[in-house]
């Protein structure tokens, strides 16, 4: 049993709830940069009153608000994307977007949330889900539909992998955890937001997360940023690690 059940059920109802409103934002009448404003701003005042109700004593980074330095001196920070994928959000009928909420706890994540709200579904750290059986065909690297950073390309080439667009970086992250990618590699940077709930999600399950270069991923620093990231089936991380050497890294200070 997870010393941290309750904030993780408590993460995964509030992913979800956000989820919903963000689901029923999509059928109203707004549309365009109109809908993914109110997306935004709707889902994180909603995350930011449950979690003001519910754990009045934590603190809460979220891409939607003005970062405190609070923070920094706090033992407990959640760590909350309320709308993850904008831009796809507000394409409909896409369902590559997610709502993101992890727990930090004394420099650890020690549990998070990604909802996916389009295909019905929330994933959660504890209990964790299952890492389907591995893909029988060329490895499946996930990648921006955007902004592909080049290093991926590079990577793929040596595995002889196959690239597979996607949108926001939880379906990308958790892509892998449902089996319908191998690996997720991003060069170009991240907000800790972006990843912190996917990783904890995933890492949960088994699948491997780090940095590009293999060391671990450190959040609830000072500049909440992450130069790069991977995500990736854990038989396939030695692999991988490899070919981002072999390829000469990414840059850290991109």
């Amino acid at each position: 049993m997870s010393a941290f059940a309750a904030d993780i059920a408590l993460a995964a109802r509030l992913a979800t709830e956000a989820g919903e409103l963000l689901l029923a934002l999509r059928v109203s009448d707004l549309t365009g940069d109109d809908l993914r404003k109110a997306g935004d701003h709707q889902s994180n005042e909603l995350l930011l009153e449950r979690l003001a109700a519910e754990r009045p004593k934590d603190v809460v980074l979220s891409e939607e608000s003005a970062d405190s330095p609070a923070r920094l001196a706090a033992e407990r920070v959640w760590i909350i994307d309320p709308l993850d994928g904008t831009r796809e959000f507000g394409e409909v009928p896409r369902v590559d977007w997610a709502v993101h909420v992890a727990l930090w706890v004394e420099g650890q994540l020690v549990g998070g949330a990604v909802a996916l709200p389009a295909m019905g579904r929330t994933l959660v750290s504890h209990p964790a889900a299952a890492l389907p059986p591995a893909h029988a065909g060329p490895a499946r690297l996930v990648v921006s539909r955007t902004r592909p950073p080049e290093v991926t390309a590079a990577v793929a080439e040596l595995l002889g992998a196959e690239l597979v667009p996607m949108g926001s970086a939880g379906a990308k992250a958790t892509s892998v955890l449902l089996g319908d990618s191998d690996v997720y590699l991003h060069g170009g940077g991240q907000y800790e937001w972006d990843s912190a709930a996917p990783v904890a999600v995933c890492a949960a399950a088994g699948v491997h997360t780090s940095r590009a270069d293999g060391s671990p991923l450190i959040y609830n620093e000072a500049r909440p940023w992450l130069p790069d990231l991977l995500i990736c089936r854990p038989e396939l991380a030695e692999q991988v690690l490899d070919a981002v050497a072999t390829v000469g890294g990414i840059d850290a200070d991109a």
